[in-house]
């Protein structure tokens, strides 16, 4: 059981080294690739499995028991954010094997994508708060690498800007995290959890402060969001469809972890910050979305927009809330990765991502527009998709607690993703191409369309049954923080 624990971590961690080591071998680099997470999206399943009959298996390192050991805890919560971080990867590699925008293939490319799994899944696997800032770091460097890999003018352009404003989350992280200890002396969740509870109530409340403020920069929120749309679009496709799905979802689940868990319950005026900073993030990034004419700029602030959902589900301090920002969160994954996805092959098909200088797909594509449609139509909340439930499950919440004003911003909000939606359809798929001899290239899109097919059907199954999912995640908000 131990080894299955460690396994978020050890695999894409072997994976990554054995990746390096034959770098030279493309093929078999890549083969290397595919077991690796091959495995790891096994042991997901494992852990999902075993979490779901209501274990929680966890691993002390160094012979040390917790609180003094390096714990990792695996619960529900954090067992279906490493299934859908081993699936996003496979999603990624599979992707990697067409032609539509996935950039130069250098050698250090995939030991960089393993390496970032690696800090994404030791963040969901450990139960101890100094080390989730160690795996933030771990995942920051991989990204970094991501960034500059490709070396165009405007990829260093955006790494810097990524390591600029992400470290300014990365002092306020290590200085929160310092403040715990300092005060409770404890660095495990459990043993924090039972230390805050004895604290004056305003000494907790500043010390969740800060490290709110730390997991909201690294979730992309508002006001602290400028990172994410300074530097995404220059990615290669796929590496931007894992970092759009995972990155920003590590700081949700963070927050989830804090709020929700570890210092439940959370006071009430954090909460209600927190609810306000939702609905302004929500808005900022749909209004964000609405102006820009290029496909990655409007998805990416799309990112920002539906973080504000799942912010959302976590003010409500439910356990209903909290279940709808988990189920949220596994909706955005998958749907938000597909879509950059399928811009990539709207790329590949017509040479460009600004919308103005492109279209007729539609009648060369068909497939492809319909296609688009299953998490277009899922993001703005159409049932009976995945994105339907998502919504449904937080907004019913907030309106039971009376929250009338963010539940009014956040339809507003969807009618405004509907407006983005129906754009992209209508300039890439609907309107003839600006040049009349345009014809599709030929590519080889068949990785594409089976990755992209894939995603767009489990959005589709989550939709039409979603009721697995809702109770899976019904439960792992009731076992976050134990009884309240």
């Amino acid at each position: 059981m131990s080894m299955l624990v460690t396994a978020p971590v050890l695999v894409p961690l072997l994976t990554a080294l054995l990746a390096a080591f034959v770098r030279r071998r493309a093929s078999l680099q890549r083969a290397v690739s595919f077991l690796g997470i091959g495995v790891l999206l096994a042991c997901a399943v494992a852990l999902v499995s075993i979490t779901a009959e209501g274990r929680t298996p966890s691993v002390s390192f160094g012979g040390w028991p917790a609180p003094f050991g390096i714990e990792f805890r695996i619960d529900r919560l954090g067992a279906i954010m490493i299934l859908l971080a081993a699936l996003m990867g496979a999603a990624s590699l599979l992707f990697l094997m067409s032609d539509a925008d996935t950039g130069p293939h250098a050698p250090l490319l995939l030991p960089l994508l393993h390496g970032m799994l690696v800090g994404v899944g030791g963040a969901f696997a450990t139960a101890d708060l100094f080390n989730m800032y160690v795996w933030f770091e771990v995942m920051l460097i991989g990204a970094l690498g991501l960034f500059a890999i490709g070396g165009r003018l405007d990829q260093l352009d955006a790494t810097l800007k990524y390591l600029v404003l992400n470290l300014v989350g990365t002092l306020l992280l290590v200085v929160a995290v310092g403040a715990v200890y300092a005060v409770t002396g404890q660095l495990n969740f459990a043993a924090i959890h039972e230390a805050v509870v004895r604290l004056p109530a305003g000494m907790s409340t500043l010390l969740l402060a800060a490290l709110m403020l730390a997991f909201l920069v690294k979730a992309g929120a508002f006001p602290l969001f400028a990172w994410l749309p300074a530097s995404y679009h220059t990615l290669p496709a796929p590496v931007l469809a894992l970092c759009a799905g995972m990155l920003t979802k590590v700081g949700i689940y963070a927050l989830l972890r804090m709020m929700g868990d570890v210092f439940a319950p959370s006071p009430t005026m954090l909460l209600d910050a927190l609810g306000w900073i939702a609905a302004a993030t929500m808005l900022v990034g749909v209004l964000g979305a609405a102006y820009h004419w290029d496909l990655r700029r409007i998805l990416g602030f799309h990112i920002i927009s539906q973080i504000g959902y799942m912010l959302l589900g976590i003010a409500l301090g439910t356990d209903a809330g909290d279940a709808g920002a988990i189920f949220y969160t596994a909706h955005h994954i998958i749907v938000k990765a597909n879509l950059f996805l399928i811009a990539a092959m709207i790329w590949r098909l017509t040479g460009s991502y600004d919308l103005r200088r492109i279209g007729g797909l539609y009648d060369a594509k068909p497939m492809l527009g319909l296609l688009f449609a299953v998490p277009a139509l899922s993001l703005i909340g159409i049932p009976p998709l995945s994105g339907f439930w998502a919504k449904l499950l937080v907004l019913r919440e907030a309106i039971s607690l009376g929250h009338i004003a963010w539940t009014v911003v956040a339809l507003v909000v969807s009618f405004l993703t509907l407006y983005s939606m129906m754009k992209i359809w209508l300039e890439a798929f609907w309107k003839k191409h600006p040049d009349a001899d345009w014809r599709p290239p030929a590519a080889r899109l068949a990785p594409a369309w089976t990755t992209t097919v894939v995603l767009a059907a489990i959005t589709v199954t989550i939709g039409l049954d979603p009721q697995p999912l809702i109770t899976f995640v019904m439960d792992a908000a009731a076992q976050l923080g134990g009884p309240r």
